[in-house]
């Protein structure tokens, strides 16, 4: 393997980035489409869809966030020129990887209905949430060792499988969705149980295909272990990289509990808040995506430059990658602020949501710059080794916007405007707040 040279970081973190971003724009894209369909064949749709996909993630991204530390730990390794160190930790991880996926595969089956009475979704939409609920968790029994093998896939700077595995499942998805909630090519109409039905088989199909890649690419991932050191893998460097990603895990964790308290508040405001508030921030997940792929390189690349130690290519890695992310929030927030009520009817023929969610939709386009410096300087920090960080600025964040939100709903009589006024001031905060711990690191 080449090492990294400073005039050749823009490249690999370009090399990096830019499958995912296809990958990840093409999932969207595809999630943007089955919510059209859905949210035009009723908004109740949307508010099932809102509430699953907000608990659901929770617990999805703890399992994706626990290999963050392998992530780290191989990149680190990498760049000490130390590729059995880092064949080592990613043998482990993915043979225990799998582990916990499949307790949440029982728990989402079982215990879904229990959760949605917490979250205080009305007796209308409950049962839309469980039934998609029960269709997709299957999904979980293949997540650990989809997170596995991304960060193999990444830690060896060859992502470009992700992009046919984006195209697969998502076309397969889109056609599926289209047959099965409307009801063509004689099967029946089955609405929001034939999005989560489609949605689920897409997803195995995808995972067969990364299956077939791993085996027949190989030799392309020079992070990856072979079958037999799998097997042998000890549990130890499992343990370890677990120790280092678990306050990441428990950073997304809280920060979709944050999410959920909001949906909570939402519910209380009326039937139709969770559809609208899941409405704008798909929306803005269209251009989350594309920076969330530019952070995954960011902390592919400070990760090696920490185990370099190389103090300005670790800065310049950030640097570029901020510079990049606000160039796409800069065009997220033009085009949104021209075009609201052309995005919005994307979703919805109801003239009155339409124009009560302009404002909303705005406002999120504006939060993507925070949101963007805490994806890009958290990934730097991340890379340098540092997770206990981002976690400890995520408690205070998820503390502060549901506190706020609570405060602007209830004391200040705000509505839905006061629970997008303190999202807004909490990712700006925490962007601040971690591009000062950026600027003290010192390789």
């Amino acid at each position: 393997m080449k090492p990294i040279f400073k005039t050749e970081y823009k490249n690999k973190l370009v090399k990096i980035f830019v499958p995912i971003m296809l990958s990840n724009l093409i999932s969207q894209i595809q999630m943007f489409i089955d919510r059209i369909f859905l949210g035009r064949m009723n908004i109740l749709y949307m508010s099932a869809v809102g509430n699953v996909t907000a608990p659901i993630w929770t617990t999805m991204s703890f399992v994706m966030s626990l290999s963050i530390g392998a992530s780290i730990l191989i990149s680190q390794s990498v760049g000490e020129k130390d590729l059995d160190k880092a064949k080592e930790y990613a043998a482990s991880m993915i043979k225990f990887s799998n582990v916990l996926p499949v307790l949440l595969f029982f728990f989402w089956t079982f215990c879904s209905p229990f959760v949605f009475r917490l979250m205080g979704v009305s007796p209308n939409v409950m049962k839309l949430c469980v039934t998609y609920t029960r269709i997709y968790s299957p999904v979980f029994l293949i997540v650990g060792l989809y997170a596995a093998y991304g960060v193999v896939f990444q830690t060896s700077n060859y992502t470009k499988p992700l992009v046919t595995y984006g195209i697969i499942r998502s076309l397969l998805n889109i056609f599926l969705d289209y047959v099965l909630i409307f009801g063509k090519l004689g099967f029946p109409r089955m609405e929001i149980t034939g999005a989560a039905l489609g949605t689920t088989i897409a997803e195995y199909a995808g995972a067969l295909y990364l299956l077939y890649i791993t085996i027949a690419k190989r030799k392309e991932f020079f992070t990856s272990p072979d079958f037999k050191s799998i097997l042998t893998a000890k549990f130890s460097p499992f343990i370890k990289s677990v120790k280092l990603g678990l306050p990441t895990a428990c950073e997304d964790l809280l920060w979709n509990a944050g999410n959920l308290c909001i949906i909570r508040i939402l519910n209380t405001i009326n039937e139709v808040a969770a559809g609208i508030y899941s409405m704008v921030f798909t929306v803005e997940i269209i251009f989350v995506v594309v920076i969330g792929a530019i952070g995954n390189g960011t902390l592919t690349l400070t990760g090696e430059a920490t185990g370099a130690k190389d103090n300005k290519l670790y800065r310049n890695i950030v640097k570029t990658s901020i510079k990049w992310s606000f160039l796409v929030c800069g065009f997220a927030l033009l085009f949104i602020s021209i075009f609201p009520r052309f995005t919005l009817s994307l979703f919805t023929t109801d003239k009155e949501v339409i124009e009560m969610s302009v404002v909303y939709i705005i406002l999120v386009a504006a939060n993507l710059f925070g949101k963007s410096g805490n994806i890009i300087f958290g990934s730097g920090i991340r890379g340098y080794g540092d997770t206990k960080w981002m976690l400890f600025t995520q408690i205070l964040g998820t503390f502060g916007v549901v506190g706020l939100a609570a405060l602007c709903v209830f004391v200040f009589k705000l509505g839905m405007l006061g629970v997008f006024i303190a999202v807004l001031c909490d990712e700006g905060s925490r962007a601040l707040i971690n591009f000062v711990r950026f600027s003290k690191i010192k390789l």
